[in-house]
C-alpha cells in the first residue's frame, strides 16, 4: 500500500471525528433525526477545519443503505464509494474550474435524471465563490426548487463574495478555527499511531504554528516526522527549520533590557549567519514579546503562551513594565510591515533591536500625566491641597460709589487657614480683606494672583449694601447688587477725562458747516438750510484749495487735470515735519515720533546733497501717494544708516517687521529712483541690551520630579 499523509489517512468519517465543529455536527445530526433535510447548505470557514469532510459525511449519512442515518456504517459500498470519491451519486466540483455558465447548464440539465442506486443525487461545490455572476444566476432556480431527490452542498473560505441571493436559499454553518490544545490532542494521538515518540513543546510549537487549521497542523506534522529520527524535539525543530527558539530570544532580550546594545548586534549577526531568516526573527520575536504582555497580566495559560511560563527571563520581566513590553511588540508589528520596501531588512532589524536598548526610559502619554499631577499638588503647597480663597471683611460703614475701587493684581502667600472674623473699619480707611476661610467659595491655589475689587463686592454682599444704598450709578437694576440683571463686577472705575481744550482747537474750522435758524416752508414743514459754497464749474469748494485753482470736494468726481501737487512739495513738508517733530522731541514729546537726521546727508546720482530725513520723507510722500500701506509702513522704521548702495535699519516687533518684508521691494524701488542709483533697503529687529546674568537660583522640589519624570535635564533654566 501506498504512503497516504496524516491529513488524508486521519480525514473525519462520523460526525463525532470533527475536531472543533460540535455545532455544526450536532445541528446536522439532529435534522437528520428528526427527517428535516434542506435541498442547500452553505458550509463557510478558514482553510483545513474541515468543511469539505463535513459534507462528505452528510452525504454518506444521506445515502447509507442504513439511512438515512446520523451514524454512517462506512462498510457499505455506498459509503465506501463515497470516501473514495468513486461515487457516481456524489459529485464533488470544483467550483474554480467550472466557473462559467456551461458548466452550470450541466449541472441543471443532469438533475433531471434520478440518482443510480442511491436515495440522494448530492452535488459538493467546493471554492463556490469561485463562480462567475451570471454562473450564481443560473443557478438560483435550481437551488430554490431542485428535484426532491438532490441536495446541494456549498463550501467556501470567501463567504463575503458568495451573493445574497444564494445565501438566503441555504442553511449556512460557519465552522471555526480550532483551538490549540485540541489541535494538540490529535497531533499526540497521530504520534502515537506511527510510533514517534514526541515532546510537548514540540507538538505545541506546531499546533501554534498551524494557527487553528488541522490540515495544516497535520502536513508541518509529517514534514517534522520527516527528520526528527523517531523522537520529535523542539531542538530539532529549531535547527532545522531555521527559528530562534526561546532560549535564545532571552538571551537576545536580556542584553536589550541590560542596555548593552554591542552584544545585541553580535548575537543578531549570529542568528542571521546560522540560517535564521529576518522574517522568522520579527515573528518570534513578536511572539516572545506578546508571551511577555500576557505574563505581565497575569496570563500563565501554557496553550496562548506556547511554552510555561517559568522559561521566559525574569530579568526581562523586571526591567520592562507593561507599556514598555506593548511599546516593543508595536515596534515588531509595524517593523514586518515596513521591511517589504526597506532598503536592506537587515538595517531595519538591527534598529528595532537598538531602540530596545534604550525602552527602559520610554514614558506614556499616562505616566506623564501622573507624573504631573503629583508635581500639581505639591506645587499647590499645603501637601498638595489648594489653598482656599480669601473672605474679606466687612466694612462698618457703606462703601462710597463715588470712589471706584481699582483694578490691581495682588499676590498673596499661602496662610493657615483661620475662623472668619469680621473686622470694623472707620469710614475713611479701605476695606482689606483678611486671609479667612469661607464654605462655597472657589479655592484659588496658594501664591496665584487675584483681583482686589472682587473683595470688596463680596464685602459688599455680606454686609448687605446694594448699589442703591451707596447710589453706585451701575447698570440698571442696580448693576452689581441684588436686581436680577445685576453685574458681578463693580462699575469699572471712572470714566475717561474729556478732550482737551488744546485737542478741540485743533479741529479744521474750515470743515464745520454753519447751519443757520431753522425756516418754515409753505406746507408748514420745518427744514434746516445749509449754504454749501461751489466752485465755477459746479464742483463743491475744496477748503484746502489754493486761490485761483478749481476748488473741488472729495464727494464728487474729480476734474481730469493732474491735481496732486510736486514732489517738491512733498519734501519741503517733509523736512519741516522732521524739523517740528525735533524740536517736539528736545521739549520732551513723544518717544514715538519718527527718528530726525537732519545732520546725515546723502549724494544722489545727479550731484544733489540731501539730508536722510529729507530723503525720508520724500520717499514716504511718494509711496504714500502709489502704496500706503508701504508708507505707514515706512514711518515705523528707527535711524536710516546709509551704506554705499543700501539704507539699513531697524523696528520693534516682529510684527512691524513682516510686514515691511513684503513691501521691501516697493520700497527699495522708490528709493533707487530718489536715488538716482540702485538701492537695497534692509531692516531687521530691533535688539534689546542683554541683561546681566541673574545669580544662581536653587531648582524647586516640584520642578526635579517633572524633570524625572521626562528623563530630560534643566540646561540654562530650560528643560
Amino acid at each position: 500500500m501506498s504512503y497516504e499523509v496524516t491529513a488524508t489517512r486521519r480525514r473525519p468519517q462520523q460526525f463525532g471525528d470533527l475536531v472543533g465543529q460540535e455545532f455544526v455536527a450536532e445541528t446536522l445530526k439532529n435534522s437528520i433525526k428528526s427527517g428535516k433535510i434542506a435541498h442547500a447548505y452553505l458550509f463557510s470557514g478558514p482553510r483545513g477545519c474541515g468543511k469539505t469532510s463535513t459534507a462528505r459525511i452528510l452525504a454518506k449519512a444521506l445515502n447509507c443503505q442504513n439511512g438515512p442515518t446520523d451514524q454512517p456504517c462506512g462498510t457499505c459500498s455506498t459509503c465506501q464509494e463515497i470516501t473514495k470519491g468513486t461515487s457516481l451519486d456524489v459529485i464533488e466540483i470544483d467550483g474554480a474550474s467550472n466557473t462559467s455558465v456551461e458548466n452550470i447548464r450541466q449541472i441543471k440539465d443532469e438533475v433531471l435524471f434520478p440518482p443510480s442506486n442511491s436515495k440522494y443525487k448530492i452535488y459538493i461545490i467546493d471554492e463556490v465563490h469561485m463562480l462567475s455572476t451570471s454562473a450564481f444566476n443560473a443557478l438560483l432556480k435550481t437551488i430554490e426548487e431542485p428535484p426532491p431527490y438532490v441536495i446541494f452542498i456549498f463550501a467556501t473560505t470567501e463567504l463575503q463574495k458568495v451573493p445574497a441571493t444564494i445565501k438566503s436559499r441555504c442553511q449556512q454553518f460557519n465552522f471555526r478555527l480550532v483551538a490549540v490544545d485540541k489541535v494538540k490532542q490529535c497531533l499526540a494521538e497521530a504520534a502515537a499511531e506511527l510510533g514517534i515518540q514526541a515532546d510537548d513543546e514540540a507538538l505545541f510549537w506546531i499546533a501554534r504554528e498551524s494557527t487553528g487549521s488541522m490540515r495544516d497542523a497535520y502536513t508541518l506534522f509529517d514534514q517534522v516526522v520527516a527528520f526528527s529520527d523517531g523522537h520529535m524535539t523542539y531542538e530539532k525543530i529549531r535547527d532545522k527549520l531555521g527559528l530562534v527558539g526561546i532560549d535564545r530570544l532571552n538571551s537576545v532580550f536580556e542584553a536589550c533590557a541590560q542596555n548593552r546594545t554591542a552584544d545585541v548586534i553580535g548575537l543578531l549577526d549570529e542568528f542571521l549567519q546560522a540560517g535564521v531568516s529576518i522574517e522568522q526573527l520579527i515573528s518570534n520575536s513578536a511572539d516572545y514579546l506578546r508571551s511577555l504582555l500576557l505574563i505581565k497580566n497575569g496570563v500563565k495559560k501554557e496553550s496562548l503562551l506556547g511554552n510555561s511560563a517559568e522559561r521566559y527571563s525574569n530579568v526581562v520581566l523586571g526591567a520592562w513594565n507593561t507599556i514598555q513590553i506593548e511599546r516593543a511588540l508595536s515596534l515588531f508589528l509595524q517593523l514586518y510591515r515596513d521591511i517589504r520596501y526597506s532598503l536592506s531588512p537587515r538595517y531595519e532589524l538591527e534598529l528595532a533591536f537598538s531602540r530596545l536598548c534604550w525602552l527602559g526610559s520610554y514614558v506614556s502619554n499616562a505616566e506623564v500625566k501622573k507624573a504631573i499631577d503629583a508635581a500639581q499638588g505639591l506645587l499647590m503647597g499645603n501637601g498638595g491641597v489648594s489653598a482656599p480663597m480669601p473672605a474679606p471683611a466687612a466694612s462698618a460703614q457703606p462703601v462710597q460709589a463715588s470712589q471706584p475701587a481699582a483694578l490691581s493684581v495682588q499676590t498673596q502667600a499661602p496662610v493657615t487657614p483661620q475662623p472668619q472674623q469680621i473686622q470694623q473699619t472707620q469710614p475713611s480707611q479701605q476695606v482689606q480683606p483678611t486671609q479667612t476661610s469661607t464654605a462655597g467659595m472657589n479655592p484659588i491655589p496658594a501664591g496665584m494672583p487675584r483681583l482686589s475689587m472682587l473683595d470688596e463686592l463680596i464685602a459688599k454682599e455680606q454686609a448687605g449694601i446694594s448699589d442703591e444704598d451707596t447710589g453706585d450709578p451701575g447698570s440698571p437694576d442696580g448693576a452689581g447688587g441684588q436686581g436680577e440683571n445685576a453685574n458681578p463686577f463693580l462699575n469699572g472705575g471712572p470714566l475717561p477725562p474729556e478732550q482737551s481744550v488744546a485737542a478741540a482747537a485743533e479741529l479744521d474750522k474750515r470743515l464745520i458747516l454753519d447751519i443757520p435758524q431753522n425756516e418754515v416752508t409753505d406746507d408748514g414743514q420745518v427744514m434746516p438750510v445749509v449754504d454749501v459754497p461751489l466752485s465755477d464749474t459746479g464742483y463743491t469748494v475744496n477748503p484746502d484749495a489754493e486761490e485761483g485753482e478749481e476748488g473741488w470736494s472729495n464727494m464728487d468726481e474729480p476734474p481730469d487735470d493732474d491735481y496732486y501737487p510736486d514732489e517738491g512739495d512733498y519734501s519741503a513738508q517733509a523736512e519741516q515735519s522732521y524739523e517740528e517733530a525735533s524740536l517736539s522731541s528736545d521739549a520732551g514729546g513723544s518717544a514715538q515720533s519718527a527718528p530726525v537726521q537732519l545732520q546725515d546727508t546723502l549724494t544722489t546720482a545727479s550731484g544733489q546733497t540731501i539730508s536722510i530725513a529729507q530723503l525720508r520723507g520724500q520717499v514716504t510722500a511718494n509711496l504714500s501717494v502709489t502704496d500706503g500701506f508701504a508708507a505707514s509702513n515706512l514711518e515705523k522704521t528707527g535711524l536710516w544708516l546709509v551704506g554705499e548702495d543700501s539704507i539699513n535699519t531697524t523696528v520693534e516687533s516682529p510684527y512691524d517687521l513682516s510686514l515691511i518684508e513684503k513691501k521691501k521691494d516697493v520700497i527699495a524701488a522708490e528709493l533707487s529712483n530718489a536715488c538716482g542709483r540702485p538701492m537695497k533697503f534692509n531692516v531687521s529687529l530691533k535688539t534689546n541690551e542683554t541683561q546681566k546674568t541673574a545669580a544662581p537660583v536653587q531648582v524647586p522640589l516640584q520642578v526635579n520630579i517633572l524633570v524625572n519624570a521626562f528623563k530630560g535635564t534643566i540646561v540654562a533654566g530650560r528643560m
